[in-house]
């Protein structure tokens, strides 16, 4: 009797700590501000604004080659910046701490998928010899604005003494708006204080 009431008291804290909501931070693609909320034992959504990376110069010397200021306009180069991301996605967890041999906290496998939502300023420059023959550089600001949805996976290890979290996952993000069917490989560690 003593051994089973020592199992359930494990269990109900094991249940109470998996439900705990986070706050932290996601080192990666895209570096985010997170927040995480469990539903129940096994289902959390979570929403992640932050910083979006760029994309590559390709794809970018692409999107001024498809929509060009003037017909005459040669890409010249481009900078970028004031980018932001904003995720909002559910996972499925399992606790895999047994299948691990893990003695001190446990650790939870999850997988998932979500929509974000990114934007970037990008700065063009180009010349046109239509215009200007003596190659005078011109500027165009553009906001490169993508909506898709994502697919994700990791692993969330929870600490017995302290009250944080700490996770690795990695996805992939898929432009449904802007570029329809672009793919870019996602992924990030991070931290979160557990209340």
């Amino acid at each position: 009797m003593k051994k089973l009431l020592t199992v359930a008291m494990m269990m109900v804290a094991f249940l109470a700590n998996a439900q705990e909501d986070g706050i932290g931070i996601r080192l990666g693609e895209p570096l985010s501000i997170t927040y995480k909320k469990f539903l129940d034992g096994n289902i959390a959504i979570e929403g992640m604004f932050g910083r979006a990376g760029a994309n590559s110069a390709q794809y970018y010397f692409r999107s001024f080659d498809n929509n060009r200021p003037t017909s005459n306009a040669f890409y010249a180069g481009h900078s970028t910046g004031s980018s932001f991301s904003f995720n909002v996605r559910g996972a499925y967890h399992e606790d895999i701490t047994d299948d691990l041999n893990i003695d001190q906290g446990y650790l939870l496998a999850y997988a998932g998928a979500g929509l974000q939502l990114r934007s970037t300023r990008v700065d063009y420059t180009y010349t046109d010899p239509s215009v200007s023959p003596t190659g005078i550089f011109y500027r165009e600001s553009r906001r490169n604005i993508d909506i898709g949805p994502e697919i994700f996976g990791g692993s969330e290890y929870y600490f017995d003494d302290l009250p944080i979290s700490i996770f690795a996952e990695i996805g992939l993000f898929m432009e449904l708006l802007d570029r329809f069917g672009h793919v870019k490989l996602q992924g990030g560690i991070g931290v979160r204080y557990l209340f």
